[in-house]
C-alpha cells in the first residue's frame, strides 16, 4: 500500500553499501528515497526501484580503494514522477548545468505528482577527509566536505523566495555542539548550518520528540539539546547510539508543510549503521514562502 494520497513520503538514509537496505526500500510504502553511500542495487530489485543512470562511484578516492558508491535519488512508487538532474564535475559543467564539487556527494531530482506544485529533492553526503600532511596532526574532518555540498546546493536557489526544495542527508557533523564539547568544533560545525539557513532553507530536524534521544546522554551536548541519534559506531548498537549526523532542510515557508522523524527506535533501526529519516510532504496544504 502506498503513502496517503495527500502526502509524498520520502526516506532519507545512508545505507552503508548494504544490499539488505535495498530490500527494505523495495518493500517500503515510500514514494522516494534520498540515499547516501549507495552501491549499485542488486538486480533482483530492478523492477521495483528506479534510479538515474550515473555511475555508482564517488570521485576523489584512491584508485586502490575506489568509492564504488554515491548519493542517489530513487523512485519507489508510481504515484510520483521523478526527473533526475544530471550532475557534472565543475570543469565539465556548462552554464545552467549542475556543477558538483565532488561527484557522488550530491544528487538531485524534480518531483511532481498530480495536483501539486513540483519540488526539488536533494540528497547530500559529506565524506570524511584529512588535512594536508604538512598541516600536522591526525584529524579526519567533514565540515570541509559539507561546505562543498552547501556551495553545490546554492545552485538551486535562483530567487530569495518561492523555491520549493527538500534537502537531506548525512553531513557527518554535530548540531548544537554545546558548552561541554569543544568551542572550536562547535564554531566550525555551526558555520555549515548558518550557511544553509542563509540560502533560505530551514532546518526541520529530526529533533525530539520526533525520535528517541540518547541514553546515556552524550557528554558533548547541552542538556536542553533536542538531538536524536541517527548513527552508531561499530562498537555501538542502536540502543547505545549517541550522535546525530543526519539532517533535513526545506525552503522557508514550504517547510511548514513538511514533517521529519528519525526511525531510531531499537526495534526499527534497520540494517545500516544509520537509521532512516522519514520525511512527509503534505501535498494538499497551503505552502507559502517566507522572506
Amino acid at each position: 500500500m502506498g503513502a496517503d494520497s495527500g502526502v509524498v513520503k520520502i526516506i532519507c538514509w545512508n545505507i552503508a553499501r548494504r544490499d539488505e537496505c535495498w530490500k527494505c526500500l523495495a518493500n517500503s510504502d515510500a514514494d522516494i528515497a534520498l540515499l547516501q553511500e549507495a552501491a549499485k542495487p542488486p538486480r533482483e530489485f530492478s523492477e521495483r526501484i528506479h534510479t538515474d543512470p550515473a555511475p555508482w562511484i564517488t570521485a576523489g578516492a584512491d584508485v586502490r580503494n575506489p568509492r564504488t558508491w554515491r548519493t542517489a535519488i530513487v523512485r519507489l512508487s508510481d504515484r510520483v514522477n521523478v526527473d533526475w538532474i544530471k550532475a557534472k564535475s565543475i570543469d565539465e559543467a556548462g552554464s545552467g548545468e549542475l556543477a558538483v564539487s565532488r561527484l557522488g556527494t550530491l544528487a538531485a531530482a524534480r518531483v511532481s505528482m498530480n495536483g501539486i506544485d513540483p519540488f526539488v529533492c536533494v540528497s547530500m553526503y559529506a565524506p570524511w577527509t584529512r588535512p594536508l600532511t604538512i598541516a600536522g596532526g591526525s584529524w579526519i574532518i567533514s565540515d570541509a566536505s559539507a561546505h562543498g555540498v552547501v556551495s553545490d546546493l546554492s545552485a538551486f536557489i535562483g530567487r530569495q523566495r518561492g523555491h520549493r526544495i527538500v534537502a537531506a542527508g548525512d553531513l557527518n557533523i554535530l548540531y548544537g555542539y554545546g558548552e561541554y564539547g569543544s568551542p572550536y568544533w562547535a564554531a566550525r560545525y555551526e558555520t555549515v548550518f548558518t550557511r544553509i539557513d542563509a540560502l533560505g532553507l530551514t532546518f526541520i530536524g529530526p529533533q525530539f520528540p520526533n525520535g528517541r534521544q540518547a541514553d546515556p546522554w552524550p557528554d558533548e551536548l547541552p542538556r536542553d539539546s533536542k538531538n536524536v541519534p541517527t548513527y552508531h559506531s561499530r562498537r555501538q548498537t542502536p540502543a547505545t547510539a549517541r550522535r546525530q549526523l543526519d539532517y533535513a532542510f526545506a525552503s522557508r515557508g514550504f517547510h511548514e508543510t513538511i514533517s521529519v522523524r528519525a526511525m531510531n527506535g531499537i526495534n526499527e533501526w534497520g540494517p545500516s549503521d544509520h537509521c532512516r529519516l522519514i520525511i512527509e510532504v503534505e501535498t494538499d496544504a497551503e505552502s507559502g514562502a517566507g522572506p
